[in-house]
């Protein structure tokens, strides 16, 4: 007979702040605090428990499909205090459960950290806006974060396609209408077609994941809708490249066409943790789509993309490796997160080493890398890398005080 009951785990991930919940057979339940993981104080896990603290919150349609298929995914409300996004599966045999807290407050711009322009892309009328960025990168977050502005400052027909539900959206000046896969309908790609029929004026597309789904989101902002979408994909360039693969040969050119006509922007994200304080801070590459990069689109140069993120300050645009070296410099992170995070590490090592940075490289590759990087910078980068941004350059003690302050408190948990 199960000993631990689900709803103090809960809401011991609550009061701590920790993004999931573990729970798997042989360890102790296990929470993710600002990206570490960390094991209760209580007794290992065994069948029974893991199985019994499953069928407590599991639907009986999703208990079904446990049993069909092995996995099930849905969403469980906390009370007020947060909602929970469910994965459940089986292995060798025995039931496991990840649960990712979903706070029930919704967050600012000004909190979030995103660009100014993201108030600018909310007023569009049409368009495609997409949000990339690896699991648990916060893209769901910022999307929730968008919505909610429309919501609060327009009177528009939003509806929303997730699987599963995650942010719950009262109506305010808007009409937020929210359709879980799975659940109201069978699919993405349904979702958007049959919405195409509901008078919508934006559209939340919760992942663009199979060929259909994105064509349709495409259509629907060709047709004078404003979307927003998700891709699992790390860099402006890299998520245009995604889309336009994602097509037969003989359709790839139709495509880049709509996509360059219709792309308002492109947000990739990741989360690292901070060094000067206890969380997370979001790092950022953010493109928006000029006339000269519909162009790049058009004419398949989409390598040439990250020249002009470098030079598009003015709208907000900035490369991920930059961000990250300019939250090193602030003494946010540490170098090797900064390492970890990078498109190109090589030459984030080289950086951080001409910075002042003492980075210690125990790959060989990674350091013949970064010794090339230094005669040879790659497209889009500075010429003179490592110089510092901003007057008075980067303070090492600083944030070796920082990553020594985090150490004591990880120690004192």
């Amino acid at each position: 007979m199960s000993t631990i009951q689900i709803d103090r785990l809960l809401e011991t991930v609550v009061r701590r702040g920790a993004s999931d919940l573990h729970l798997a057979v042989g360890k102790p339940p296990t929470v993710r605090l600002h990206g570490a993981l960390r094991e209760l104080q209580t007794k290992v896990l065994e069948p029974e428990d893991t199985t019994a603290m499953m069928k407590a919150i599991t639907p009986e349609r999703i208990q079904q499909e446990f049993e069909e298929t092995g996995s099930g995914d849905f969403a469980i409300g906390y009370g007020e205090a947060a909602r929970f996004r469910v994965a459940i599966f089986k292995q060798r045999g025995y039931t496991s459960l990840v649960l990712r807290q979903i706070p029930n407050k919704l967050l600012t711009f000004q909190q979030i950290g995103l660009p100014a322009m993201a108030e600018q892309i909310c007023r569009r009328p049409r368009g495609i806006f997409l949000v990339t960025g690896p699991t648990g990168s916060g893209k769901s977050t910022t999307l929730a974060a968008m919505i909610n502005w429309i919501n609060e400052n327009f009177d528009r027909h939003i509806i929303t396609m997730e699987d599963p539900i995650e942010f719950y959206h009262k109506h305010k000046k808007s009409i937020v209408v929210q359709r879980e896969v799975g659940v109201d309908v069978p699919s993405f790609a349904e979702a958007i077609r049959r919405a195409l029929r509901q008078d919508p004026d934006v559209m939340l597309v919760g992942e663009m994941r199979d060929l259909q789904t994105i064509g349709a989101a495409i259509t629907a902002a060709e047709t004078g809708h404003l979307v927003f979408g998700t891709l699992h994909t790390n860099g402006a360039a890299s998520t245009i490249n995604r889309i336009i693969d994602a097509f037969p040969a003989d359709m790839q050119e139709q495509i880049r066409v709509q996509l360059a006509n219709n792309l308002i922007a492109v947000l990739s994200q990741t989360l690292c943790p901070r060094i000067d304080q206890e969380g997370r801070v979001a790092a950022y590459e953010f493109m928006y789509v000029t006339p000269s990069i519909q162009n790049l689109i058009r004419e398949n140069k989409v390598f040439r993309i990250d020249s002009d993120i470098q030079t598009g300050k003015k709208y907000g645009m900035q490369l991920l490796d930059d961000n990250l070296f300019a939250h090193f410099l602030a003494g946010r992170i540490s170098a090797e997160e900064a390492i970890d995070k990078s498109k190109n590490p090589a030459y984030m090592v080289e950086r951080l080493q001409k910075a002042g940075a003492d980075v210690q490289l125990k790959d060989d590759a990674l350091l013949a890398e970064a010794q090339e990087a230094t005669q040879n910078p790659p497209s889009g980068q500075p010429a003179r890398p490592g110089q510092p941004s901003q007057p008075g350059g980067v303070d090492p003690a600083t944030a070796a005080a920082n990553r020594a302050r985090m150490q004591a408190l990880n120690q004192k948990r």
